[in-house]
């Protein structure tokens, strides 16, 4: 499942390939992805219209429109967006396809169906989404060890649990939180009360710090995106310890465990990452 730095990646990468062009046409293969309002109103609205940015906000991409409406979307597992010659050759789970101004489509493919879109208009109050549930995002200037301290300093759970809550942050998944927890120095198992003032704050400058290295890791050019089909996560070779269980630690040499906390699989170093 794409996480926060592989959809910023996607954001950065098709904003600029359909940003000033208007939407001429819609074609909708499944009307089922569109979960508010029904897909005649949706596509009517929207042709016409241009786009002028792409915000991400989480895990959901929001495409902005000339008139102040907004399209958000959310990829879920398998959801892909691509920007394609109108003659290439269609995935076989295209759902819905936006014809544009200068004869391209935008293409939405999602192979298990999770991923939706919704309309809001401009004015519109957002009672669909579930966005206003999310909690800070890491890159937001008022993002700091006292606000993590402020929320999880009484949680007993896991700190890599916590971290996962997205009605704190929004939006770290098991990967990155693997990956932070390990250049934090900080036990994934560990009771997140039991954290000191220094390691909040060090945690607070390690999450954004991590987020963008993994960010820049994943930048693909239009023409790279599209051979890949969006799926080229660049990420893989400079994980640390994601995925790397019972292998050497980059840093001390120690073998790096796999456990399971919160039902989901977690590695880290005994040595780097004592409890």
């Amino acid at each position: 499942m794409p996480e926060l730095p592989e959809i910023e990646a996607i954001k950065r990468v098709i904003e600029p390939q359909i940003k000033g062009l208007a939407v001429a046409q819609i074609t909708v293969n499944r009307p089922e992805v569109i979960a508010h309002p029904s897909s005649e109103k949706f596509c009517t609205r929207i042709t016409g219209q241009f786009f002028t940015e792409i915000v991400r906000r989480g895990k959901f991409l929001i495409l902005c429109l000339s008139s102040g409406d907004k399209v958000v979307l959310h990829l879920r597992m398998t959801g892909c967006l691509l920007v394609t010659p109108a003659d290439y050759p269609e995935e076989k789970h295209t759902h819905l396809v936006f014809h544009l101004s200068d004869g391209r489509e935008l293409r939405f493919s999602d192979t298990r169906r999770f991923g939706r879109f919704w309309l809001l208009r401009q004015g519109e109050t957002d009672t669909y989404t579930g966005m206003e549930k999310l909690g800070r995002e890491p890159f937001d200037s008022s993002f700091s060890g006292e606000y993590l301290s402020a929320r999880l300093e009484k949680r007993k759970k896991a700190i890599k649990e916590c971290l996962l809550d997205q009605s704190v942050l929004a939006r770290i998944g098991n990967i990155y939180a693997d990956e932070i927890l390990f250049a934090a120095r900080i036990h994934p198992a560990r009771p997140a009360n039991t954290l000191t003032a220094e390691e909040w704050n060090r945690l607070a400058s390690v999450i954004p710090e991590r987020l963008a290295f993994f960010i820049e890791k994943n930048e693909a050019t239009p023409e790279e995106y599209l051979e890949s089909k969006g799926r080229d996560y660049r990420n893989t070779p400079f994980l640390q310890v994601y995925g790397h269980g019972g292998e050497s630690c980059p840093v001390c040499g120690e073998i790096l465990c796999r456990t399971v906390i919160g039902g989901r699989s977690s590695v880290h170093c005994p040595v780097c990452q004592k409890r």
